[in-house]
């Protein structure tokens, strides 16, 4: 199943109401594990991100729509990375071929 990283921050809504954040976070997993995606890690982060999601989806257009339903909720703003495992990136690489 492919992998993605997420990284959020949270909207001035979100901050201002960030009390509920483990709530609204039970039920992204929720929808999520509805969708057949499953998180792996989330991490609380300093810097340019607030939160750093881990997750894995059957594919690109359950990650989209999960992205879509953060989204309308209103508490993050997110970009989303897709992983790809140390298997495939070698895959990937020997794919290439000589110069």
């Amino acid at each position: 199943m492919p992998a993605y990283v997420m990284l959020a921050n949270w909207t001035d809504q979100g901050a201002r109401q960030v009390k509920d954040s483990p709530k609204r976070l039970d039920g992204a997993k929720k929808a999520l594990t509805e969708m057949g995606g499953e998180f792996r890690s989330i991490y609380m982060t300093m810097g340019e991100y607030d939160l750093v999601i881990i997750y894995d989806a059957p594919d690109d257009a359950v990650a989209a729509r999960f992205t879509l339903l953060l989204a309308q909720m209103g508490s993050v703003r997110t970009r989303t990375l897709k992983a790809f495992p140390e298997a495939a990136y070698r895959e990937i690489i020997n794919s290439l071929g000589k110069p």
